[in-house]
């Protein structure tokens, strides 16, 4: 399993989308001093990074985790928040609806079933009960990558009407449990995702998930993509609910002229995109297998690039 105090200046559409930022994800205060990591540019920037590669990058405004709901220490959710707030970054916690443990639970029939019995109502309290006391400006994304029917994961292919009342059952409990948090649900971004839009109230952000894997560009168009080439897309789809949208996983690997490449769009992608507020890289290695051979991509900053 794949298991955020701002200066408000410029033009008043920048200050709009800085706004927007702010208001939808929390961010709690700007980068200083010399990035580490983090691509060039302004659009906010986060990473998830078991690794600490963006450990002392002052340039992050966003700290990814991911947790299932089962099987997991919380208090580790307080260790990551003292992280966070150490270097004045947001969390964004994508939370999966399953247990680290092999069982007979991780099947798609026993997690729909069981959320409509109420069967996790418990778990999901669990998590945000924590949630709530954390001191960072917390973002959920629950079941993410909804519409994607690659069989990863076990939430997601489901008829959209089922996967809507899931959603709305579960992140109305935590927003119970911790109004305070901000609520993302996060397509892939592929074409049909509108069927599972759970409805405005529902929703505080729209992320998507933009990966660049040059071999597999070279073989599925004969050509390198770019970032725009890839995201532009799956904004668009991710932009008509008329929501502030995230580019929530983010992972390029390929030749050092095309990391190079995305790397100097990620955070300028440049006109058109108006609803985009940030930008967070996926700092690890893939876990689920790309089709056609393609294994499993390396995205971590020391391996992405394969030249």
């Amino acid at each position: 399993m794949r298991s955020k105090i701002m200066v408000l200046t410029g033009s008043p559409k920048m200050r709009k989308t800085a706004a927007a930022l702010v208001a939808a994800v929390g961010l709690c205060g700007a980068g200083v001093g010399g990035a580490l990591a983090a691509p060039p540019g302004t659009l906010p920037y986060g990473a998830y990074d078991p690794g600490g590669d963006y450990r002392n990058d002052r340039d992050l405004v966003i700290e990814h985790l991911f947790l299932p709901w089962e099987d997991v220490y919380l208090p580790s959710l307080v260790d990551a928040d003292a992280y966070a707030r150490q270097r004045n970054r947001a969390l964004m916690v994508t939370l999966e609806p399953w247990t680290w443990t092999r069982s007979e639970r991780n099947t798609a029939e026993a997690l729909r079933d069981g959320i409509r019995r109420g069967s996790y109502d418990a778990n999901m309290k669990a998590v945000c009960d924590v949630l709530a006391v954390l001191q960072s400006p917390v973002t959920l994304r629950w079941a993410h990558e909804m519409e994607n029917s690659a069989g990863q994961f076990i939430w997601s292919g489901w008829n959209p009407q089922d996967y809507i009342e899931a959603f709305r059952r579960m992140t109305s409990l935590c927003r119970e449990a911790a109004p305070g948090v901000r609520i993302m649900w996060s397509p892939a971004g592929e074409e049909g995702l509108e069927a599972y839009y759970p409805g405005d109230e529902f929703v505080d952000l729209v992320g998507i998930s933009v990966f660049g894997l040059q071999a597999y560009d070279r073989f599925e168009v004969n050509r390198d993509r770019s970032f725009v080439d890839v995201m532009g897309p799956r904004y668009q789809r991710a932009a008509q609910f008329g929501k502030p949208v995230v580019v929530a996983e983010l992972g390029v690997s390929g030749s050092a002229d095309y990391v190079a490449s995305w790397e100097n769009a990620v955070r300028q992608p440049g006109p058109g995109y108006s609803d985009l507020v940030g930008v967070v890289y996926f700092d690890q290695k893939e876990v689920y297998a790309w089709p056609n051979g393609f294994g499993l991509p390396d995205w971590r900053l020391d391996f992405r690039v394969t030249d």
